[in-house]
């Protein structure tokens, strides 16, 4: 069984801060404070978690979706981002954003997910980076 919800506990700090080495420890303590931070559990077991802020500071952007490698291609990512909008959806927003390197393959998942490109970013020595966006309906 699947369990999203946002990040509370300091046992998800402590998963959180193993895992995401992309943020500094304060500053992802602060996010899960904000509740900018959802978390997926499996029986129990924290397997991924989806980070969002804000596009100049109104629209939500997803910063990180990202599931531990025995978790993946099992439809949790796609359970984790749909939640994650209707959350956004209940909070009065109409649209939501993300981005992804030319060279990943999270390209095609947004696309399947109704994520449609809206322009790019080329910073040095780096592959293009892929702004997306979705309409929230309904």
């Amino acid at each position: 069984m699947i369990d999203i919800r946002l990040a509370a506990g300091q046992s998800d700090l402590n998963f959180l801060k193993t895992w995401d080495w992309h943020l500094d420890d304060a500053v992802l303590e602060d996010k899960v404070n904000r509740g900018e931070v959802l978390v997926a559990a499996v029986d129990g077991t924290l397997v991924g978690w989806l980070r969002f802020g804000y596009f100049w500071d109104s629209i939500p952007f997803m910063n990180l979706l990202y599931f531990v490698e025995t978790h993946r291609r099992q439809g949790l990512g796609r359970r984790l981002v749909e939640h994650w909008e209707q959350l956004m959806r209940e909070q009065g927003h109409r649209m939501v954003m993300t981005s992804t390197l030319s060279d990943e393959q999270a390209q095609y998942f947004y696309r399947k997910l109704g994520y449609q490109d809206k322009g790019c970013l080329l910073l040095e020595g780096e592959a293009l980076e892929i702004i997306f966006t979705k309409m929230l309906t309904g």
